[in-house]
């Protein structure tokens, strides 16, 4: 999901209160926004304004100049519902606001809208809004929420799985030693959603330098495919989150959003969904790239692979002289938020 389909509205106590949850929903990437009294705020280029109440939402972007006034619909009953459809099939903007049941309703509404139709919802909490952007996997084209202080900001993206949208340096490693780890715990990350063979997690023992670990959505001959899970290594390792923190596996817990990517391309934000840890017997890979060097805990097993530059390699396989993808990050990290210090990880 991404941040465009997102208006937040600035329902705050008092104007002070207002630009604060402006300021930081600006920082962390939103751009549409709604108030009672838009000319509190100057626009940004780029940046979706509307001046809300309890008649309508109406569009204030100078560039359209519209003075048009979308109505809310209050929809209690199927009654309601019907009415509120006969208006989106002739290709109207139609905003609801729900009072009972939403997300059935939902799912009729945009399975029986118009083609040129749109659907705001005018959502009661930042807990409706994973429903309201996925229902029949499109979901409202506009979902209006309500912050009213700065913490709402972090709530809303704790609870959105967002297109992370990440800046990675992907580059390639050579493995310089494989040797035993010994009996440790490792960690399954199982998610809550489907994982193709080539996504994975990023994961070392080093956050300056993350190996990427693919999924077990191809099994063994022994084996059958677990394809929402990743065999992540040791308990001490970084992980990469789907906000560009990193976690230590240890840390993570059920409903976490972590990122999962494809060696130099599309990435994208899934749950963990559960956390299996057992002991089992590792080894340590050891890798370099031009600028910097690291380590990997994995299990040993077939099942368990390593993305290389043209396939995935089983930990069992795994050799000196190969190539494997990795990604570079900024060293320095208090409680997983990159900071500018000097860092030496060994």
């Amino acid at each position: 999901m991404s941040t465009n389909r997102i208006v937040i509205v600035l329902s705050g106590r008092d104007r002070r209160e207002r630009a604060l949850v402006l300021d930081r929903s600006r920082r962390r990437g939103f751009r549409c926004f709604a108030a009672n009294r838009p000319s509190e705020s100057v626009p940004r280029p780029g940046e979706t304004w509307f001046a809300l109440n309890a008649s309508g939402i109406r569009d204030v972007r100078a560039s359209r100049g519209s003075t048009k006034r979308v109505p809310i619909h209050s929809i209690a009953n199927p009654a309601d519902l019907d009415a509120v459809l006969r208006h989106s099939r002739i290709g109207e903007i139609v905003a609801v606001r729900w009072k009972g049941e939403r997300i059935i309703p939902l799912e009729n509404l945009i399975a029986g809208r118009g083609s040129a139709g749109e659907i705001w919802v005018l959502a009661r909490g930042v807990v409706e809004l994973p429903g309201a952007l996925g229902a029949l996997e499109h979901g409202a084209h506009r979902v209006f929420v309500e912050l009213r202080q700065v913490e709402d900001v972090d709530a809303l993206e704790g609870d959105l799985a967002l297109a992370p949208g990440l800046d990675l340096r992907w580059s390639s490693a050579v493995v310089t030693r494989v040797r035993p780890g010994g009996h440790a715990e490792r960690i399954l990350v199982d998610t809550s959603s489907l994982l193709r063979p080539e996504e994975g997690l990023l994961v070392g023992s080093s956050a300056s330098l993350l190996f990427h670990v693919a999924s077990e959505a191809v099994g063994s001959r022994y084996t059958r495919p677990r394809p929402f899970r990743v065999n992540a290594g040791a308990p001490h390792s970084y992980v990469l989150m789907a906000d560009g923190t990193t976690r230590y596996l240890a840390e993570l817990e059920v409903g976490d959003p972590i990122l999962i990517t494809t060696p130099g391309g599309s990435q994208r934000a899934a749950r963990v969904g559960r956390l299996k840890i057992e002991t089992r017997p590792m080894i340590v890979l050891e890798a370099r790239t031009r600028s910097r060097s690291g380590t990997l805990f994995l299990q040993e097993a077939e099942t368990v692979r390593v993305s290389a530059l043209r396939r995935r390699v089983a930990s069992t396989e795994v050799r000196v002289g190969m190539r494997v993808r990795v990604v570079e990050l900024p060293p320095g990290r208090h409680l997983g938020t990159v900071i500018d210090e000097s860092v030496v990880e060994r």
